[in-house]
């Protein structure tokens, strides 16, 4: 069984027991919350009716905070002798997966 889901303004495939890194949320370590379900496939039945969906849950535990890849930046003039550089990492969440509910 695994469903598609939106999160952190992202769609994601998710099954119980995965761990995925979204865009910061807000929670603490150890919070619980509930993600809302686009599409839910359990073996041959596919579900994606909103009416059946609104009793479908996916519920996921925030094990902590994470950081993304650095980006560097860099900006240059030619002849003029000016050079500026400045980095970038994105904050992110990390959910598990802990239970679905059909």
């Amino acid at each position: 069984m695994y469903a598609i889901v939106r999160a952190g303004g992202r769609r994601e495939k998710v099954s119980v027991g995965d761990t995925i890194l979204i865009n910061s949320i807000k929670g603490e370590a150890g919070d619980s919350i509930d993600l809302k379900p686009i599409l839910v496939v359990d073996g041959t039945t596919v579900t994606s009716d909103v009416d059946k969906l609104a009793k479908v849950s996916v519920t996921a535990e925030i094990p902590g905070a994470a950081k993304g890849p650095k980006i560097t930046i860099m900006k240059y003039k030619n002849k003029t002798g000016y050079r500026k550089r400045g980095g970038h990492r994105q904050p992110l969440t990390q959910l598990k997966i802990t239970d679905i509910k059909a």
